[in-house]
């Protein structure tokens, strides 16, 4: 059911992209001959008026076939006059920044909606689970309240880095215990109590810990204070989306970049650990749709937008030779970053996964 429902994410983003060329093309006089969700072969077709609806075999994107996207096409006389290369620079800029442009709002919209009703979680003091065999165990109880370490009050975070700065003597190894023990008050059935107990260290987390999971609770802003939030993380994922280029040159950060597989599984995971967190996740996809298009090479939208622009500015059109020079150069960059995406998705089904949202 997570696979579906994942499935339906990817596909609505794609589709309400297509949906924005597809109406502004129809908007401005455009021909559209086909609005397709994924690409051929062909599984399904159905003629409406001059337009045929149609979907793929290939889940890996979707397109509008607007008549006359190429500039030496040889035309009926009928349908010249709405071909795609007949209209003025701007209602080409329109038409191709329209599917981008669903996709940005598409993604502040959904941002808004999650800090405005849904909410992240932060970790709390509350003792959610205590781990057996640990240094919490039989000390904490599940609804105890951390309230200080060392007299130290604060959020969990300050709690856990409390606890953190009691090291273990000498070269720490998996399972020391700290030199001195950490003193903990703790609220339990509203009464105070202070407990004296040893971290010990955790090699994967490489520092002390006591083996309890802290409490979550979703913080929501409100319409009003939800605004801030959404242009705030808008401006986030933004910049991280736009450091993709430099990502594929850097080996470390190569590594950690992903693919359709991988977005899909993250997307899956998260609808089966945190259902409302899956508001936020697609989002961030819709945001990277909408820049990666407008990445000013064909055939990207912004190559189609790139185009149009400089043939305004010149006063003439780009020769074909030009533009499938640029299609090449876009085919490989975008080929090169999905067979990335992919191996990298492969080694991580393969190794330890994606694993489960923390």
């Amino acid at each position: 059911m997570s696979w579906v429902l994942a499935f339906v994410g990817f596909a609505s983003l794609i589709i309400l992209h297509e949906v924005g060329h597809f109406v502004a093309a129809k908007a401005v006089g455009m021909r559209v001959e086909r609005f397709a969700l994924f690409f051929p072969p062909l599984l399904l077709r159905k003629q409406i008026g001059e337009t045929e609806y149609a979907i793929g075999a290939l889940p890996l994107g979707g397109y509008v076939k607007i008549t006359g996207m190429n500039p030496e096409e040889d035309l009926a006389d009928d349908v010249k006059a709405r071909a795609y290369f007949a209209q003025p620079a701007w209602k080409r800029i329109v038409v191709i920044a329209a599917g981008p442009a669903v996709n940005i709002v598409l993604a502040m919209v959904m941002l808004w909606g999650f800090y405005a009703f849904i909410g992240p979680t932060e970790l709390t003091n509350r003792v959610e689970r205590v781990t057996p065999d640990t240094p919490a165990a039989g000390v904490l109880k599940s609804g105890d309240r951390v309230l200080a370490v060392d007299g130290k009050r604060g959020d969990f975070e300050v709690i856990a880095r409390a606890i953190a700065s009691h090291k273990c003597a000498g070269e720490p190894v998996a399972g020391c215990r700290a030199a001195d023990p950490a003193e903990l008050l703790v609220e339990r059935g509203g009464e105070q109590r202070t407990i004296s107990v040893r971290p010990v260290y955790d090699a994967r987390a490489e520092r002390t810990l006591l083996g309890f999971r802290p409490g979550e609770r979703r913080v929501v802003d409100g319409p009003a204070e939800a605004v801030g939030s959404t242009f705030d993380r808008t401006r986030f994922f933004a910049v991280e989306t736009l450091k993709l280029p430099a990502r594929v040159l850097d080996a470390e950060d190569r590594k950690e970049i992903s693919g359709v597989v991988g977005s899909y599984e993250v997307t899956r995971q998260v609808i089966i650990f945190d259902f409302p967190l899956v508001l936020q996740v697609l989002a961030l996809i819709s945001l990277s749709l909408g820049l990666i298009n407008l990445l000013p090479v064909l055939p990207f939208d912004g190559g189609h937008i790139a185009l149009a622009g400089l043939e305004k500015l010149m006063g003439r059109r780009r020769s074909l030779l030009v533009m499938e020079r640029t299609v090449v150069i876009g085919i490989v960059l975008g080929a090169g970053l999905f067979l990335l995406g992919l191996t990298n998705d492969i080694n991580r089904l393969m190794g330890e996964g994606f694993g489960p949202p923390p």
